[in-house]
């Protein structure tokens, strides 16, 4: 029996044990997973020892994680794979913002906080900003009481998860829109910054030549009964790394350019909702 033919035999032995299985969509994707898993070991003519290597790896990387950093989470963005599940699931289009990569260090709900109020608690050496949004449905009319999280960094391109010196809870908020859809919020201007290059992940982002940093963003999560959850970032126009993001999430529709407005350098976006029954793009 020729080679191929025994390769061939054992990918579909492997799947066919799995005829018993009570769940339709786990034969479905595991099926697909081992094709393609075989099939990459097949064209690469992978070495046992470079799957020692990659064993390795995985585990390093499972060892990496904590309540606070979630390695796995950065692999999936350095590979571009965050980004591709997002695309295959959330729908675009005129009316409806770009969605993004939910990122490593969303921290759960925060304190919920009074139209104009500022996410910081405490003073920060950076240039202030006012941001301010509106929310509304693919055809412009308002979204009311949607809640609306925000994160970023700190001057020192670190989250308060990564850094003890910071408050918890620091430059993270949650905030409902008023009757007209409407958010404001005080912050500062935020930095790009390296994704935690000390793990596996960083040590991959080596081997393939690439740098580990993203452009400064604001990141958003806006839901509301009846609509898509959306998950996106804000990224600052002119930024030297909105070409080359290591996650792979900067969007054009997504870039802002700040603006002086009523004496104070302010942030302005429209978010747009697709309902919650649109079908998958």
């Amino acid at each position: 029996m020729e080679t191929r033919d025994v390769f061939a035999e054992l990918t579909e032995d492997v799947i066919g044990r799995m005829q018993n299985a009570t769940d339709q969509r786990v034969r479905e994707v595991m099926a697909i997973l081992i094709r393609h898993l075989h099939a990459f070991v097949r064209e690469s003519s992978l070495t046992q020892e470079e799957w020692g290597h990659a064993i390795d790896f995985l585990t390093r990387t499972g060892q990496m994680c904590s309540q606070h950093r979630q390695e796995f989470i950065l692999l999936s963005d350095i590979l571009g794979l965050s980004m591709l599940v997002d695309a295959v699931n959330h729908r675009s289009g005129v009316g409806i913002t770009d969605s993004t990569v939910l990122g490593p260090f969303y921290a759960g709900p925060q304190r919920e906080l009074a139209p104009g109020e500022t996410i910081l608690l405490r003073e920060e050496d950076c240039e202030p900003v006012v941001l301010r949004g509106e929310v509304s449905t693919e055809g412009g009319a308002p979204i009311q009481n949607a809640l609306v999280e925000v994160w970023q960094t700190a001057p020192n391109q670190l989250y308060d998860v990564q850094d003890h010196d910071q408050p918890e809870g620091h430059l993270r908020a949650s905030f409902r829109t008023d009757a007209q859809g409407r958010i404001c919020f005080r912050s500062i201007l935020p930095v790009s910054y390296p994704i935690p290059n000390d793990g596996p992940a960083g040590r991959l982002l080596e081997m393939m030549g690439r740098h580990p940093f993203r452009p400064a963003h604001v990141h958003f999560m806006i839901s509301a009964p009846g609509y898509r959850k959306l998950i996106t970032h804000l990224f600052l126009e002119g930024d030297e790394y909105l070409k080359s993001d290591a996650v792979f999430a900067v969007k054009s529709s997504l870039i802002v350019t700040p603006m002086v407005k009523d004496g104070a350098l302010t942030i302005e976006y429209n978010f747009g909702l697709s309902r919650d029954s649109e079908p998958r793009a």
